[in-house]
């Protein structure tokens, strides 16, 4: 079943103020096309907007923090790293907690889209790419519309979004 408030490109884009070590600035923030189209979005965390990979082979989020301009982990001001590492923990334990998966795997490695980004993926002994990273195998196998909207529901309820 549908949900009429859903609009899945609704976090693509948007305007965030951010506070960094020289006071409140303005930034517009857009989600990388590339992220844009691989994923569903679920939510906006205080620093972060919150995807979903469309593929069900793994439960496969990503957060992606709302400052343009970074590429890689060292550049995230410091004003904002506690936060990211936060909502990192965050994401982590409410994936383990709807997939008891056996190991989390958390990666900002940015190589094919350089918009910072950190992937937060659970693992389970067997699963496709087990035990190596899931990068490059095999092809993914996306959601049905329900399935992901169950998830994304799911994940908002977890994180109290």
């Amino acid at each position: 079943m549908s949900d009429p408030g859903f609009n899945p490109r609704a976090i693509t884009e948007t305007t965030a103020e951010t506070t960094d070590s020289i006071g409140s600035i303005n930034v517009t923030f857009s989600l990388h096309p590339q992220l844009a189209a691989d994923t569903t979005p679920v939510c906006k965390l205080e620093l972060s907007d919150l995807v979903l990979m469309n593929d069900s082979r793994y439960l496969w989020c990503i957060l992606v923090p709302r400052l343009d301009g970074l590429r890689d982990l060292h550049e995230v001001p410091q004003a904002n790293k506690a936060q990211l590492f936060e909502e990192v923990d965050r994401v982590s334990a409410a994936l383990q907690e709807l997939s008891s998966a056996y190991k989390m795997n958390v990666a900002a490695l940015g190589n094919m889209v350089e918009q910072l980004h950190v992937h937060v993926i659970a693992r389970h002994q067997g699963d496709a790419a087990w035990p190596g990273p899931v990068w490059g195998v095999g092809s993914a196998e996306p959601y049905s519309e329900e399935s992901a909207q169950t998830l994304v529901q799911q994940l908002r309820e977890k994180l109290g979004a």
